[in-house]
């Protein structure tokens, strides 16, 4: 099922009317990442700051939904931000590392795996990695499809 899909049978058994949705995937680990948000251990995402004003993007908000996609570009779920934080990378804390549920959840971790996108991320668009850049931090819950039980 594509995006449009999904949000068409989540807004048809809510009975919502809501416009606007973003659909995207979580690049490379795309599918692992996208298992363990509907499995309940990946509540958060970051992303690189900047990136959003170079491509002329608005950064996200609380109540955004967005239509996560695997590596194929099919539907997975449909997720609401929770809270949406800006702040430095290397402000980053051990919490908001493990809502990320890669890998141990350790901070140590987090850091060694984000630094590394990160640097691919930004060197793409000509920026540079840094411990003072600016990370978009968005914590989120499923909303579709709804879990039963």
């Amino acid at each position: 099922m594509n995006a449009q899909e999904m949000w068409n049978k989540y807004q048809n058994a809510l009975g919502l009317q809501e416009k606007e949705y973003d659909a995207w995937a979580f690049g490379e680990k795309a599918d692992m990442l996208a298992a363990l948000v509907l499995q309940g251990e990946k509540t958060a995402t970051s992303s690189a700051f900047d990136l959003y004003a170079l491509e002329g993007e608005e950064i996200p908000g609380a109540g955004d939904k967005s239509v996560v996609l695997d590596s194929r570009g099919e539907a997975v779920c449909i997720i609401e931000n929770l809270e949406v934080a800006v702040l430095a990378y290397d402000e980053v804390t051990e919490e908001m590392a493990a809502m990320e549920g890669e890998d141990d959840k350790s901070l140590s971790m987090w850091r060694k795996v984000h630094e590394r996108f990160f640097r691919e991320d930004m060197g793409e668009a000509g920026l540079c990695f840094h411990e003072k850049m600016m990370v978009v931090f968005e914590k989120f819950r499923v909303v579709w499809p709804v879990k039963k039980g």
